[in-house]
């Protein structure tokens, strides 16, 4: 079988997501895979197989999986640069994840090279990580500088609801319509009010299924796309509803993979501005692949 034939990527009908989410939450009230003996990890293993081949059950066109091996391919041929704004812990993961693509990065802050480096990158990626004010003033220098220039970027609403700083900030970004919001399922439901419970930092309290709702209003609300990582990921914009399934469960113990394929989905975006849907859905299929095939080699 080939690499693109791997890709897990389908259209989802309202019929599709309502048998997921009902799988989904059976699992998670022990009524699935989730029981069984062994440690939590293993569990949790076993419950996110199991939602990944709940979703394959309802997997239909295998021509995803080529179109985004074609945008993958264009990333290489079109070596983008991502201008990434984003946090101290994960700048060396998404430079060589996207040097790993064939794309190029430089991260750049400094609010005195915002106006002349944004109009040098083809896409600007913006992560709030690790926030300070000097930080987000060149954030919203960046992204209307993007903006004017038509170029995307991609934000990464890294933590909101940890303080209302981060929140007020994080709101304040959205507003100037980026065109992909990527997130955890905690965190798309934060930034829409879809949700009060306690955020635990960057990790999310929800499934993805749990935050579809949230995505599709915000997608309308910030007219741009939103993308919601999980077991599966949902891409959405507002109305169409991309479902993606590679991946494999240790990938959410590894430090900054969710920081890690928005600068891939950044790249992704840069080649196919006009899509931005799909971009985004090839981009998490392939970093999830990625993550399949160094699992098997591990």
């Amino acid at each position: 079988m080939q690499l693109p034939d791997l890709l897990q990527i389908s259209v989802l009908s309202d019929l599709c997501i309502k048998s997921l989410c009902v799988k989904f939450h059976r699992m998670r009230r022990g009524g699935g895979a989730l029981i069984g003996v062994g440690t939590k990890a293993e569990e949790e293993e076993r419950g996110v197989a199991a939602q990944m081949a709940s979703f394959r059950e309802l997997r239909g066109n295998d021509y995803w999986g080529g179109e985004a091996w074609k945008c993958l391919c264009m990333v290489r041929e079109a070596a983008p640069l991502i201008q990434c704004i984003t946090n101290f812990v994960s700048m060396d993961i998404m430079a060589n994840t996207l040097l790993a693509a064939g794309a190029s990065s430089a991260m750049v802050h400094a609010v005195e090279e915002i106006s002349e480096f944004t109009a040098l990158a083809h896409a600007l990626c913006i992560n709030i990580g690790t926030l300070s004010p000097e930080w987000v003033f060149s954030m919203k220098a960046a992204a209307v500088r993007a903006n004017e220039l038509g170029k995307p970027w991609v934000l990464d609403p890294v933590g909101v609801g940890a303080t209302r700083f981060r929140t007020e900030k994080c709101l304040e970004l959205i507003a100037l319509r980026p065109t992909v919001i990527r997130g955890n399922a905690s965190e798309i439901m934060t930034v829409i009010g879809a949700t009060t419970t306690p955020t635990k930092g960057v990790d999310s309290l929800h499934l993805s299924t749990d935050a579809l709702v949230a995505a599709k209003e915000l997608s309308r609300r910030a007219q741009s796309i939103v993308a919601v990582s999980g077991a599966v990921d949902l891409v959405t914009d507002g109305k169409r509803v991309l479902g993606v399934s590679n991946g494999v469960a240790l990938m959410q113990h590894i430090t900054a993979t969710g920081c890690a394929v928005t600068a891939l989905i950044t790249a992704f975006v840069a080649v196919s501005p006009s899509r931005p849907l799909e971009a985004a859905a090839f981009a998490l299929a392939v970093f999830g692949l990625a993550g399949e095939i160094g699992h098997e080699k591990a």
